[in-house]
């Protein structure tokens, strides 16, 4: 028993720690998202719709590069240049570039793996771009963006001149208070997904051995190459693993270098690192966005882009002898590592005053009466969603006590090695 409540100290403080790892990106996502929502109108999105040709993706992959690289943060992001105007394709670069190429990920990656990881993240990362715009190029899936634009609610017959000029509002108190309403809901909005994939990621790390992962991984051992029905298999077992330990395409790179250390292939670790936007959670939020079938749409076209792109990277790499053949450094640190003094604890500090500022005007927008105008939920709370917030209670109550236990002088010294 005394060994159990280890564990549970072990994975409240490791899901606390992930989210507190990440808790910047997923503020700076929302706060993007937010000032789109509320500044950006539709002739200055003109640029990303209509057709979805080489300048348009060129400049949503751009904007993505230079936002959150925090998933959630980048649904929410990409909703709001798809329901103002942006194409699909274009939508999905935006949503990828800032999950694979923003430069963060890529000194995370070099710190938990390899430089070779980092080329298969970012090179890989253009690659399932190109893969999504030829995707959405060949099944032409007009007639369901017409029922999602319909969904999200088309408003094409407003003009911009009914709209306020961007920089007088960002001038205004109302300007304010109404991106920190935009703010306080998208939060409302996933924080039942966060708070679960982030307690499963810690309860997967602290109580679930490292063999497991090897035996989930069919041909892991330590072999640069097992062969390429291994290498297939791998491939596809990588979105299966990610499902159930999402955290985020930050947080989910010490447990791709874990797979790496016991064996698994570039491609397996490459599929797992890039599946952060083919889990239950991002298909949840896809269909409140747009609906089922277009969640499904999107996933169909997210998993396979990332089998064939993890493929190619890995013999990409293989042909011109680039592979790792050395597991990744050692994780044994990875929980203090989660909690230290660095430039991500700073922005942390930084982004709870902008959140507590954001709160204050959505609450003082609220008690004037100005706010609620502005809602995503499409419908009813459904009994999902009822039985989603009973495990969010769950889940936090298991965090809370766990903390606790982390805090008693007989198990935090175990739980924090």
């Amino acid at each position: 028993m005394e060994r159990f409540f280890t564990l549970w100290a072990d994975a409240a403080l490791t899901s606390t720690g992930f989210f507190w790892m990440a808790l910047w990106a997923f503020a700076l996502g929302y706060l993007i998202s937010s000032l789109i929502q509320v500044l950006v109108t539709r002739s200055l999105m003109q640029r990303l719709r209509g057709h979805d040709g080489p300048r348009s993706m060129a400049l949503g992959t751009a904007f993505g590069f230079v936002s959150s690289s925090c998933s959630f943060a980048a649904l929410s992001t990409t909703r709001a240049l798809f329901e103002k105007g942006a194409g699909l394709a274009p939508s999905m670069a935006f949503l990828l570039a800032s999950t694979n190429l923003v430069i963060e990920l890529g000194i995370v990656i070099a710190l938990f793996l390899s430089w070779h990881f980092v080329v298969g993240e970012y090179v890989g990362g253009l690659l399932l771009i190109g893969f999504a715009w030829l995707f959405i190029r060949i099944t032409r899936p007009d007639q369901l963006l017409a029922r999602v634009r319909e969904r999200l609610g088309d408003d094409e017959a407003h003009t911009d001149e009914q709209s306020p000029n961007p920089m007088q509002r960002l001038r205004s108190r109302e300007g304010w208070q109404a991106i920190g309403q935009t703010y306080v809901m998208e939060w409302q909005m996933v924080w039942k997904d966060v708070l679960i994939g982030f307690t499963i990621a810690g309860v997967i790390a602290a109580f679930v051995p490292d063999a497991a992962f090897e035996t989930l991984f069919i041909g892991a051992g330590g072999q640069t190459d097992p062969g390429f029905w291994a290498v297939l298999a791998q491939t596809l077992i990588g979105p299966i693993a990610a499902f159930a330990t999402f955290i985020g395409s930050m947080g989910n790179i010490p447990l791709a270098a874990l797979l790496h250390e016991h064996g698994v292939s570039f491609a397996g670790v490459m599929a797992f690192i890039f599946s952060d936007l083919v889990v239950l959670p991002v298909l949840r939020i896809h269909a409140q966005y747009y609906g089922w079938k277009m969640a499904l749409y999107i996933l169909a076209m997210l998993l396979c882009g990332l089998v064939v792109v993890s493929l190619a990277l890995h013999y990409g790499l293989a042909a011109m002898d680039w592979l790792p053949d050395s597991p990744a450094q050692a994780q044994a640190q990875q929980q203090r590592e989660l909690f230290a003094l660095n430039y991500g604890f700073v922005l942390n500090l930084i982004f709870l005053a902008v959140s507590a500022a954001l709160g204050w005007l959505w609450w003082a927008s609220r008690s004037s009466g100005h706010g609620g105008h502005h809602d995503h939920d499409h419908g009813d709370a459904s009994r999902s969603d009822q039985v989603l917030t009973g495990v969010a209670v769950v889940a936090a109550a298991w965090l809370i006590c766990g903390l606790v236990l982390a805090a008693l002088p007989g198990i935090s010294a175990s739980a924090g090695g």
